[in-house]
């Protein structure tokens, strides 16, 4: 048994253990209690500057031109999952026949025997024992599902650098609404690009809508390609907007009806307004019939700048046909046509017309009450107060008459030197000029102004059985129309306009174009040995820029 005395000694231990525990931990309670209040303190802090980020609107990007860099910026910026790699677009690889060998320099193989040929190496053999053939370098097989991938295709002018973009071409995917707002913010800023192709690309109203806003932006555009894209609504029209700088537009396949036709001619040309940079349209393989070429031929009638019009694998018949022959001969004003050529020739005889009256007129307005004076009207009064008599102005003349007199003479020669010293410096200046010429970048030279389209609305119109009749469309060059439903009637038609406009061109020593050059009727449901059509084959051999008479015996004599 142990003594007492332990026993009191270890319950008086075990208690006071027990009275530090409780304080520690009274006291790592209360220093819990700060950390959770400060934690509460800093995760509150971080919700309200996170709640003050979010209402911030984050600031635009600025493209910089570099397509790849402002690309995968605005695809991040729009959460875009998936951000399409842009690539350089394939080309095919030269044959081994068609790479130049390099020449031999002269002189330096003299004297050297011609180098063996080297043994050939032994051909590697298969398990079966035949020859081992290496894979083709014509082409590179990739994975099974890497062709179908989507991709932005581009070409440069320099690969080394990504600022050289000049050519895009996206085919067989889809762009929504997000990804033509991703373009109108990347292509604007680049300065080389001067092609878009978008093939099969699932084009809607919408984002035609949004190409056709920034198109405009696009200085160095030049070429669009938007085959094989079905739209609703239609709208091309808006694609060749009076602003639009594209030069070279092609829809080929995209199921245009007369109604996309109709957009198209108003936009080609109308009464008020028309396309100026506009020189060649391919509507090849839509659905277009004698009511779209009568639209297409309204648009005709006031362009002055379309070069090569393409409607081939259409349902265009002899009726639409007509209309574009009426469209490149000669045709008759509308009412509309009629009031608008009025307007324009009034403003140019009179430009000053629509100018508010200068300030002397409203000086002497009768609605003016009398308190109220122009300031040009009391410096008038004013010179009348300050003007000196006759009398004096008389006395002045005389003086000065004699004065003149004496200083002819002087003046003479100091006319004399003056000149010689004007030549001197106008040489100078002049070497100058051509020195600052020769410096100056393409950039600095000023671009010389372009000749002035004359509206077909000011030209020489004859008035015949009450309706004013002007000339056609004699800027067109190039028509195509093969593959459709044309026949003698419309073979007709064309005949006598391109004999209209040879007449026209042959009396007029200063005529606005030079006429069709070309006509393209093949595969049309008509006779090959119609007349019309032989005549039409005949006066369009002589127009071709490139035709060569074939020379005469009396030529082959001499």
């Amino acid at each position: 048994m142990p003594p007492t005395g332990s026993r009191s000694s270890s319950r008086s231990g075990g208690s006071r253990w027990t009275s530090i525990s409780l304080a520690s931990r009274l006291r790592m309670g209360k220093k819990s209690d700060k950390a959770m209040v400060k934690d509460k303190n800093q995760s509150s802090v971080s919700q309200e500057q996170q709640d003050e980020n979010s209402s911030k609107t984050p600031e635009p990007h600025m493209c910089s031109g570099h397509f790849q860099a402002d690309f995968i910026e605005l695809c991040r910026r729009n959460n875009v999952t998936f951000v399409t790699p842009i690539v350089l677009r394939g080309k095919p690889q030269p044959l081994p026949s068609q790479v130049p060998e390099g020449k031999p320099e002269k002189g330096k193989d003299k004297g050297k025997a011609p180098p063996q040929p080297e043994p050939e190496p032994e051909p590697e053999l298969t398990e079966d024992g035949e020859p081992f053939e290496p894979p083709p370098k014509t082409y590179i097989t990739k994975g099974k599902f890497e062709y179908f991938k989507p991709t932005i295709d581009v070409e440069m002018d320099n690969p080394d650098k990504t600022d050289t973009v000049s050519e895009v071409y996206i085919r067989g995917w889809k762009i929504d609404d997000t990804m033509m707002h991703i373009f109108r913010q990347c292509w604007p800023s680049m300065d080389k690009l001067h092609t878009i192709n978008l093939w099969h690309a699932g084009l809607t109203g919408s984002t035609v809508s949004i190409l056709a806003s920034f198109l405009p932006v696009c200085a160095t555009l030049k070429n669009l390609i938007l085959d094989g894209n079905t739209v609703k609504e239609e709208n091309f029209g808006e694609l060749i907007g009076e602003e639009c700088l594209v030069q070279n537009v092609s829809l080929r396949y995209c199921s245009i009806t007369d109604k996309g036709a109709d957009s198209i001619g108003t936009a080609l040309g109308s009464a008020k307004k028309s396309n100026t940079k506009l020189l060649s349209l391919n509507l090849n393989g839509n659905q277009i019939t004698d009511v779209g070429a009568g639209h297409i031929s309204r648009g005709l009638r006031m362009n002055r700048n379309l070069l090569c019009l393409s409607m081939s694998s259409n349902k265009i018949g002899d009726k639409g046909v007509v209309k574009l022959a009426e469209a490149l001969s000669r045709f008759s004003l509308k009412h509309e046509e009629v009031v608008e050529r009025r307007r324009q020739i009034s403003e140019k005889g009179s430009p000053d017309r629509n100018k508010s009256p200068p300030l002397s007129r409203r000086a002497h307005s009768n609605d003016r009450p009398g308190s109220v004076r122009s300031n040009t009207q009391t410096e008038k009064d004013k010179s009348k107060r300050d003007k000196p008599s006759a009398k004096k102005k008389d006395a002045k003349g005389k003086d000065a008459k004699e004065d003149d007199k004496k200083g002819t003479k002087g003046k003479d020669d100091k006319a004399g030197t003056k000149k010689a010293s004007m030549a001197a410096d106008a040489g100078k200046t002049a070497g100058k000029s051509k020195d600052r010429k020769k410096k100056m970048t393409p950039q600095e030279q000023e671009p010389t102004e372009a000749s002035e389209v004359i509206n077909p609305l000011l030209e020489v119109a004859d008035y015949m059985d009450g309706e004013l009749w002007v000339a056609g469309n004699r800027v067109l060059i190039n028509l195509n129309l093969s593959r459709n439903q044309v026949g003698e009637e419309g073979v007709q038609a064309l005949l006598k306009a391109v004999q209209y406009q040879t007449t026209l061109t042959q009396l007029e020593s200063k005529h606005s174009g030079t006429g069709l050059m070309r006509i393209n009727l093949q595969r049309n449901p008509i006779s090959s040995d119609s007349e019309a059509l032989k005549k039409l084959h005949e006066l369009m051999l002589t127009k071709d820029p490139f035709y060569k008479p074939s020379p005469t015996p009396d030529a082959e004599a001499a």
